[in-house]
């Protein structure tokens, strides 16, 4: 195995122990290949749930769910297809996260689409998408890169979903703190108001009434000089 796969592949399983997850795959043209290129990894029975290989189409129906007009109208190799498949092995796993791997390994080719190309779709509870590249070597050559492209894709869409994660953490505690000071404000404009009501009626506490009217004894009387 080529070790730049083995050090993506370490690479990944590092982010999904780390993150407490587990990933099951689906694959077609890989064969199992990708399965077994996680499953090398010491240990894999904490972050790996399980593995299809869907490698004719009714097998990918019958098994994962892929839509049969899907693969009518868009073929086996396509995005949508990938997609899926992956949501599908997501579905029908305790998995956190899958992966899929659609393509044309050669070295015969029966579609218009080139010798090489690959799709590989990932799906979470909260993402699905899918990716595309070509290798264009030899079929052993193919199977070894759209492996290495799939962890790849996993890696890319793991760290992509962490940077949303802490977005969304970083907004939200945006959100809290300004209802926070839109609180800390309504209860200052209401302790102000307060504050002025009592200014504005203390005058009522000190004021003239019938009860405080000047006693005889302090009026002018008739021995005031002139």
């Amino acid at each position: 195995m080529d070790i730049e796969i083995q050090t993506d592949a370490a690479r990944l399983v590092r982010r999904l122990r780390q993150a407490g997850l587990r990933i099951t795959v689906a694959e077609s043209c890989t064969g199992g290949l990708l399965a077994s290129t996680l499953t090398d990894i010491a240990g894999a029975s904490d972050w790996f749930d399980q593995s299809w290989v869907t490698y004719a189409n009714d097998a990918k129906t019958r098994v994962l769910g892929v839509s049969p007009d899907t693969l009518e109208r868009k073929g086996a190799v396509s995005a949508e297809v990938a997609i899926q498949m992956a949501s599908g092995a997501l579905a029908r796993s305790t998995a956190d996260i899958a992966l899929s791997v659609t393509g044309i390994a050669g070295p015969g080719n029966v579609s218009d689409k080139k010798l090489g190309l690959v799709y590989v779709g990932a799906a979470s509870g909260d993402w699905k998408t899918a990716e595309r590249t070509i290798i264009g070597g030899t079929r052993a050559e193919n199977k070894l890169g759209f492996v290495h492209f799939a962890i790849r894709v996993a890696i890319e869409n793991m760290d992509a979903a962490v940077k949303r994660k802490e977005v969304r953490a970083a907004e939200d505690e945006k959100q809290r703190e300004a209802i926070e000071a839109e609180r800390e404000a309504r209860q200052i404009n209401r302790a102000a108001k307060e504050a002025g009501t009592r200014l504005d009626t203390a005058w009522q506490e000190t004021a003239w009434s019938p009860g405080n009217e000047p006693h005889a004894e302090e009026d002018l009387g008739d021995d005031v000089e002139w």
